[in-house]
């Protein structure tokens, strides 16, 4: 470990333990996880994990946050989430995030407030403030703490930090919420959600790492893939494979995006008229 990262190591530790007790909203991401753990090392069982659970959470994400918090001895809830049942949410505007957000932080409000614990808090990192997140302004309404962004924390070092604490996930790719695979305005279903969540299963459990599966028009699916992962779809007659399967969960068109994996794609189609729009 580098002399800077021990230095926001220290920082973080030192921020945690002022908090005296924290609810941290758990996706299973690197962020959140390592927040836990040191969380966890911190704060022992004044420390709460929050895992939020919906047809908006992948599956293979809910299973494995489960495990993780067992393995650091954390003290964890689950509690169920119902953005789809908000009609702004699911009409999918482009501030999409602030209405899943709104929720989740609800929640933990209500949980912290069950359990006594004085603050809320989440995973953001320095690398979030540089993309499209409406979700931000949740975080602001509800007083949500950011020990990692506090810290200044990039992605870089949460990696390097995790790989340092023996994470198993250290180097795990970013998987945002299912939400995310629609275009703006196009109306998110349940049904749809757990179609992409069956999709993507599929490609994890064939050993794909980086990739999304985009939802279009109900009967095309574009599948983005990173570098390394373009030569395994045409491997052994695989294709082939991914279209039977895809066609089983009703798609008809299924494709391949030439650009490859892009975090956040969606978004390239939003005007900055539009970010300032909604903040």
């Amino acid at each position: 470990m580098t002399a800077e990262l021990f230095q926001k190591y220290e920082t973080l530790r030192n921020i945690l333990s002022n908090l005296g007790s924290v609810a941290i909203g758990y996706s299973g991401g690197i962020d959140s996880t390592l927040l836990i753990r040191v969380a966890t090392e911190v704060l022992g069982n004044n420390a709460l994990a929050v895992i939020g659970r919906s047809e908006t959470y992948p599956t293979r994400e809910f299973e494995e946050a489960l495990a993780l918090a067992h393995r650091f001895g954390s003290r964890f809830r689950v509690v169920n989430t119902e953005e789809t049942d908000n009609l702004k949410f699911r009409e999918n505007p482009v501030n999409r995030c602030y209405f899943c957000k709104t929720e989740l932080f609800g929640k933990l409000h209500g949980i912290a407030a069950e359990e006594g614990i004085e603050w809320i808090a989440d995973g953001t990192i320095v690398d979030d403030l540089r993309d499209f997140r409406p979700g931000m302004k949740a975080k602001t309404e509800q007083n949500v703490r950011s020990p990692l962004l506090e810290a200044g924390f990039s992605k870089n070092d949460v990696r390097e930090l995790a790989r340092f604490l023996e994470i198993p996930i250290w180097d795990k790719p970013s998987f945002a919420c299912l939400s995310s695979r629609f275009p703006y305005g196009f109306g998110i279903t349940k049904e749809n959600l757990m179609k992409v969540d069956a999709a993507e299963t599929f490609l994890r459990d064939n050993g794909f790492r980086v990739f999304r599966v985009r939802h279009h028009d109900d009967r095309t699916a574009r599948i983005e893939l990173g570098p390394v992962e373009f030569q395994r779809m045409f491997d052994n007659g695989f294709r082939a494979e991914v279209v039977r399967r895809f066609k089983e969960l009703g798609y008809v068109y299924v494709t391949i995006d030439l650009q490859g994996f892009r975090s956040g794609s969606m978004n390239e189609v939003v005007t900055e008229e539009e970010k300032k729009a909604v903040g």
